[in-house]
């Protein structure tokens, strides 16, 4: 019997996916967990593994086209099926609503006409069985029909709309969207909290088949042209991890009011023990990095200050007791920040090996879905491509990030003598709703203190 192939759900807040590229195709026999196709997503970029063996006799989704999760992308018959004579390979899933791309927040049309998975949405799906080895997908059951009007109107918004709604306590249910049948886009929702709407006032309500005439929300000033006519340029689709991030910083920014405070360190203390374990590490099949013992440190300085280790629900602090720590990783088009979880439980040598493990596996596109959701505080470090220091957007729902610059020698004064000495700039990002600078202040100078008097106990 055939076996539907679906697009997996890759984190509790993620309702939908983009193809990025087949790795097989019509008529290539498969087995069950061989990589079969390249998704991605606003959490991660991952191959899925095929949920069976047998031949791939359907591809319903085109490469570079995203679609709901749950939805059917390919179907896989017995060993020796043949595919039809003429496969309608790689159609597009229909869908009554216009094309991909004439939404004003980027997300596929095709979204508009899917169904959430109960009432409470897509997010519902988390749980499931299975997730984790992402080889028991092909039996999730086909989403039934929306039930409510709420529940249509939630589906067809973007996570990117849904995350700026919740941020700005406004129910987007009640907003009149502009998008095909009434969804509500990006644009909309940007438009009415930078225009200050009385968000606890209902608007009127817009059914799914709304005039075309219904009354449009306030607009924000039109973006200055990106070119002029006849200027030179070469023009080239933004990519889907290029997209996403993109969404997800403007979503920060708009959500965080993003303060900085930056901080010298002497590594002199780092770069000697680090050189007396330097092999004993190596031969432990791992390498002994700056970014570990900051690591370390950041996990130590957390333990003292919850403040940074916490997310803002509304008028609520939510204090994390785990430290689910983030260590960003550089890839070729993008970035992604796959998470240590449990970060507090683990000596030195188990936090080289997780970071190690991570990223390399994160460029391998080899990750799981648990392990880049759930971070609590993000280390960031631009210093390795030769920054003095940056200044990173926090990863909502955090409320800090720390930003590590390049360690380079410089001429300083020690003991009122001049010396050289390895120094890095430590920049920590902070929500201001919640971390003042005193806070950031005091945090940043406990890390420094325990940077540069590193104990070798911790080795």
């Amino acid at each position: 019997m055939p076996t539907d192939v679906v697009m997996p759900q890759m984190g509790e807040s993620i309702a939908e996916g983009t193809i990025v590229r087949w790795i097989k195709k019509i008529g290539d026999a498969i087995d069950k967990d061989e990589p079969l196709f390249e998704i991605s997503t606003d959490k991660v970029d991952a191959e899925i593994p095929s949920p069976g063996a047998g031949v791939l006799l359907e591809i319903k989704v085109k490469e570079g086209e995203t679609v709901p999760v749950n939805s059917v992308v390919a179907i896989i018959g017995a060993a020796g099926e043949k595919p039809a004579a003429s496969p309608k390979s790689a159609t597009s899933p229909k869908s009554p609503e216009s094309p991909r791309g004439s939404q004003a927040d980027g997300t596929t049309a095709a979204l508009a006409a899917a169904a959430p998975a109960g009432p409470s949405g897509l997010s519902g799906l988390s749980g499931l069985s299975g997730l984790s080895g992402l080889s028991g997908l092909s039996g999730l059951s086909a989403p039934s029909a929306p039930q409510t009007l709420a529940d249509l109107r939630r589906i067809k918004s973007s996570p990117v709309v849904r995350k700026i709604a919740k941020a700005n306590n406004i129910d987007i249910t009640q907003l009149n969207g502009t998008g095909v049948s009434g969804r509500v886009t990006k644009k909309d929702i940007e438009a009415f909290v930078a225009n200050g709407a009385n968000r606890g006032a209902a608007a009127t309500p817009v059914s799914a088949h709304a005039p075309a005439s219904r009354p449009m929300p306030p607009q924000t000033k039109a973006p200055l042209p990106a070119f002029a006519p006849g200027e030179n340029v070469r023009i080239e689709k933004m990519g889907v991890m290029r997209k996403k991030i993109a969404d997800h910083m403007v979503m920060s920014i708009h959500t965080s009011p993003h303060v900085y405070s930056a901080y010298e360190v002497d590594f002199a203390r780092i770069d000697e023990i680090r050189q007396k374990y330097k092999a004993k590490y190596e031969a432990a099949g791992t390498k002994l990095t700056y970014t570990a013992f900051i690591a370390k440190a950041t996990i130590d300085t957390i333990r003292q200050f919850p403040f940074s280790n916490a997310s803002i629900d509304g008028e609520n602090i939510v204090y994390k007791k785990d430290i689910n720590l983030g260590i960003a990783v550089a890839l070729d088009q993008g970035l992604i920040v796959p998470v240590i979880r449990s970060a507090d439980e683990r000596n030195m040598l188990g936090i080289c090996r997780a970071i190690q493990d991570l990223a390399a596996r994160a460029r391998g596109k080899q990750l799981k879905p648990e392990e880049v959701q759930g971070g609590t505080f993000t280390i960031t470090n631009p210093g390795i491509f030769g920054a003095v220091f940056g200044l990173p957007i926090i990863s909502q729902p955090q409320v800090a990030i720390l930003g590590v610059g390049s360690v380079d020698k410089r001429v300083v004064v020690v003991n009122d003598m001049i010396a050289v000495r390895p120094m890095c700039h430590l920049t920590l990002g902070y929500d201001h709703r919640l971390i003042d600078g005193a806070d950031a202040g005091r945090f940043l100078q406990a890390l420094k203190d325990r940077l540069q008097g590193f104990d070798e106990s911790w080795m």
